[in-house]
């Protein structure tokens, strides 16, 4: 196993930009809560994603569509007081940036003056490329997102893999493309087929993070409770889990319930005691006043 990198600095865009010309894998993961950032940061990855996942996988929802802006900057506030070297990413929530550039560029803003965020996501082509020039325009770095964009899961028939077709996988490639030129720092390729991938590398300048796209990204994202098996449920083919949180946490708590039920805990010393004198100082006073 390999050791993690030691804390330093927090890492820069152009530190993104060395790691992909060295063909140095890019590492990613999701975080929702403050102690989620900080087992990141212990292990040291390289970039922090609040994604609107946390929708699904801490708030309940079923799907990221209902996720409001203040749920999101919440999330957020909370990774990034965790967080030192990784660069934070924050997504940005359905319906908080398509209707026009202004309001893309105001909850862009949003998200680096009150939750300290280095870059923004937004999903798919189309439109979006002119809100992703908009707010890199405004000064604020954008990661764009391609393929499987969860917020149209509906319209895209499903959370299933895109681009499998070869028209498929040329819009995936131009919108791609169309996110490079305007300005995006990165692009997430999601659910498509290896093949889309290998072709776009050498056609992008910035680094590529894949998340069910294969092995020749730039770099891997996976959601933290997915890879720590903390849901329950079919997962994604893409997902690999590196352990079993959820049944550690069951175990654990189980535990505790007959504990307390047999009466085992809590024993002597988990509990607080008081000095014999100040005891008898005690009873005399409840004497007293009786």
């Amino acid at each position: 196993m390999s050791a993690a990198p030691a804390p330093s600095r927090r890492l820069t865009l152009g530190d993104l930009a060395t790691k992909k010309d060295a063909g140095d894998p890019i590492v990613m993961v999701t975080a929702y809560d403050h102690p989620g950032a900080q087992i990141a940061e212990e292990a040291g990855v390289d970039m922090v994603l609040v994604g609107d996942s946390g929708a699904m996988t801490v708030l309940g929802y079923d799907s990221t569509v209902p996720v409001s802006v203040d749920e999101m900057l919440m999330l957020t506030r909370a990774v990034r007081r965790g967080l030192t070297r990784p660069l934070l990413v924050g997504d940005l929530p359905f319906g908080s940036y398509e209707a026009s550039d202004a309001l893309a560029i105001e909850t862009a803003q949003r998200f680096v003056k009150e939750a300290g965020c280095d870059l923004v996501k937004i999903e798919r082509g189309g439109t979006t490329v002119d809100r992703a020039r908009a707010i890199v325009a405004a000064g604020i770095p954008v990661v764009g997102h391609v393929g499987l964009t969860p917020q149209t899961a509906t319209a895209l028939g499903g959370y299933r893999a895109q681009g499998r077709t070869a028209e498929g996988a040329l819009a995936v490639i131009d919108d791609a493309l169309a996110l490079q030129d305007a300005g995006c720092s990165l692009i997430v390729l999601e659910a498509v087929p290896s093949e889309i991938t290998r072709v776009l590398k050498p056609l992008l300048r910035v680094p590529t993070i894949g998340i069910g796209a294969g092995a020749d990204a730039d770099g891997q994202v996976l959601v933290f409770h997915d890879l720590l098996g903390l849901l329950d449920g079919p997962q994604a083919k893409f997902v690999k889990r590196y352990a079993d949180l959820r049944g550690a946490a069951i175990d654990g708590v189980r535990a505790y319930a007959d504990e307390v039920r047999s009466g085992a805990y809590p024993a002597a010393e988990h509990t607080y005691g008081m000095p014999a004198d100040e005891v008898a100082r005690l009873q005399e006073m409840l004497a007293e006043r009786a």
